[in-house]
């Protein structure tokens, strides 16, 4: 089946005026109509009837446009979410780990205090863990021999006696504590200087004061210290408090409970006593002789003087 060309524009020199006619119709028409705008109501008119029809015609695509983003806002609002509980888990560890660092330096300052506090020397150290022992109370800490440390060292907090080293290795030692059964120092109360020796009872007991008859002169909220005695404890640093007293005239003995002062199961950093009583006595004594010397010195002085007088 063949087509002809329109008969406007068929073959010829007329087509060709036709069409050059037309063209220039058109070129005039857009000339006038950017000009002067005649059809711009036209054109509004036009709009306002078309327009409802293009929001019908654009509702499939808006329904899909809407349907991704919701998909895609809540996968990632899902995401984001995952990620705050993840970080509001990460800032409550940290604010854990704050607090408990500033314990730990608080106790560090109390532990620096102490060490300028006394005679002899100390060394610093740390409690690594408790061996899996149900009947002992022990602990193990991060200082052994090469460190200088010996058995029988005590080791302290800054409120009072902790326990002492019962083993000893190269770079670590375990430590028996005032709770470990039947672990003993011998103590004074420091209201009255009576002497005795407190027991451990085993783990989370309280401490027991044994060998004392009914007549001893004990009181609840006494303060125990270390006599020194022993030659192991310093003198003077707290152990425990009465905290409970039960005669037996019968038997003529008193079961004496008590609390110790420091906290067993608290920190993890405490002082080792790097305690000798000889040494620790001659210096004190040679102290104490330089003290007197120098506070003689000016009455020699004086006399000095006044015999040259």
């Amino acid at each position: 089946m063949q087509y002809s060309a329109p008969p406007l524009f068929r073959q010829g020199v007329p087509a060709l005026v036709k069409l050059i006619v037309c063209l220039s119709l058109s070129v005039a028409l857009m000339l006038i109509d950017a000009r002067f705008k005649p059809l711009d109501s036209v054109r509004n008119a036009v709009n306002q009837v078309l327009r409802p029809l293009e929001y019908v015609m654009l509702l499939p695509r808006d329904a899909v446009e809407a349907t991704s983003e919701y998909f895609t806002t809540r996968g990632t609002l899902a995401q984001e979410n995952q990620g705050m509980k993840v970080r509001l888990a990460e800032l409550s560890l940290l604010a854990n780990q704050s607090e408990l660092l500033s314990t730990e330096n608080q106790n560090l300052r109390q532990l620096a205090d102490l060490q300028k506090q006394v005679t002899f020397k100390t060394l610093p150290v740390e409690i690594l863990f408790n061996p899996p022992n149900s009947i002992s109370q022990r602990i193990v800490i991060n200082r052994g021999s090469s460190d200088g440390l010996k058995l029988g060292n005590p080791i302290a907090s800054d409120t009072g006696i902790l326990g002492q080293v019962v083993r000893l290795y190269d770079h670590s030692a375990e430590v028996s504590l005032l709770e470990d059964r039947d672990f003993a120092v011998p103590v004074q109360v420091a209201r009255n200087g009576l002497r005795a020796a407190v027991f451990g009872a085993g783990r989370g007991k309280p401490l027991e004061l044994r060998y004392l008859p009914v007549a001893s002169d004990l009181e609840v909220g006494d303060l125990l210290i270390t006599s020194g005695i022993d030659g192991i404890y310093p003198p003077g640093f707290a152990v425990a408090v009465i905290n409970r007293i039960e005669r037996n005239a019968d038997r003529n003995s008193s079961n004496v409970l008590c609390t110790p002062v420091a906290g067993i199961n608290r920190y993890r950093q405490a002082l080792a006593f790097l305690y000798d009583p000889q040494w620790d006595a001659k210096a004190a004594s040679s102290g104490n002789k330089l003290n007197d010397a120098s506070s003689s010195a000016p009455g020699r002085r004086q006399t000095r003087a006044r015999g040259m007088q």
